[in-house]
């Protein structure tokens, strides 16, 4: 038995997801004619309380065409140092939109109010760029799946509005904090311009994002996803899988919680972790002794057929998902177990 722990995008279409895209009507999106694709848009905008949705093949592209919506060549984005944006999108600000990034020394990729004021560049000073848009994550990657204090998130607005910035929302794990904090979804509408949300993450969806906005953020959105190569046609297969996940999929994230909180008791256990980051929704991030390989481990972990993910510097990643089964978990914690000789 593999148990595959390293990303919850590893999950595969259940069968009676599978029928559900096997059943869909589909249409050419390109000319807006996909009814099942018009149907998901519209299903998360209501969710979220926003004016328009779009679907978009990956997270990555969305959160791009966010970024240029918001910034012209040589302006400047706000975010943390953890931030997926920032570490993950290949360089895509700068490749894309010609940005450039103030990064803030957060807290498992979360700052405050007052972090955010300080780094906001003078308007009137020209030898510095243009701030002009922040950008949270909820719930954080690189920050163990930590969730945002929406107090804090109407406080980060108030010092976005008084400064001209636009707020974006990278929300590729909402649907865990959504759970994890008892959110109302319509609430985020009132703070953010833009909201990507994606599929293929806790939901179980093989594929497919989606950039969330007014009509004003979302009228350039459409061109741009063109110009990023992210025309589609006959995609409301994937739609059909994320309409199935909005209605089956997202209160059974607690499960994934409850394991990964159980799991981080047991790595706290263990005498060559040094440090477990506090789990609030489906992902771990420890960091072991300096007098031990994390390489070592995770061969460790191969060995019986477990895998996780190496971030670096010592970090290891762990993340529950919706293929990872109660069986796999009490197996999992049976290893973990095993793993109290490795001194």
């Amino acid at each position: 038995m593999l148990i595959d722990l390293r990303s919850d995008t590893l999950t595969k279409p259940s069968k009676e997801m599978l029928e559900f895209m096997i059943n869909a009507e589909v249409g050419d999106d390109v000319y807006k004619e996909d009814p099942t694709i018009n149907k998901l848009e519209t299903q998360i905008a209501e969710y979220f309380g926003m004016e328009e949705a779009m679907f978009f093949p990956s997270g990555t592209m969305a959160n791009q065409t966010a970024l240029k919506l918001h910034t012209n060549p040589g302006d400047q984005i706000i975010c943390d140092k953890y931030s997926h944006i920032y570490n993950y999108e290949g360089g895509g600000a700068s490749f894309n939109s010609g940005v450039s990034f103030k990064l803030i020394d957060g807290d498992n990729g979360l700052f405050n109010s007052k972090q955010l004021l300080e780094s906001i560049n003078p308007p009137d000073f020209y030898h510095s760029p243009l701030s002009k848009l922040v950008s949270l994550e909820n719930t954080t990657n690189k920050g163990g799946g930590s969730c945002w204090d929406f107090e804090e998130i109407k406080k980060i607005y108030n010092v976005a509005i008084d400064n001209n910035l636009k707020m974006h929302l990278d929300g590729a794990r909402i649907w865990n904090a959504i759970i994890a904090k008892g959110y109302n979804p319509k609430d985020f509408s009132n703070y953010f311009d833009t909201i990507s949300v994606c599929l293929s993450k806790g939901l179980g969806c093989p594929a497919g994002s989606v950039l969330l906005g007014n009509k004003n953020s979302m009228k350039n959105a459409m061109r741009i996803r063109k110009i990023f190569g992210g025309g589609m046609r006959q995609i409301g297969y994937l739609a059909a899988a994320g309409i199935y996940a909005l209605n089956n999929n997202i209160s059974r994230l607690v499960d994934d919680h409850n394991k990964a909180k159980e799991i981080s008791v047991y790595i706290n256990k263990l005498p060559f972790v040094n440090n477990v980051s506090i789990v609030e929704t489906n992902i771990i991030i420890f960091e072991l002794n300096n007098d031990y390989d994390d390489k070592e481990l995770v061969k460790e972990f191969q060995l019986n057929n477990i895998k996780i993910s190496e971030m670096g510097g010592g970090k290891l990643r762990i993340v529950t998902h919706l293929d990872y089964t109660n069986i796999m978990h009490e197996r999992f914690l049976s290893f973990l177990k095993s793993l109290s000789y490795l001194k």
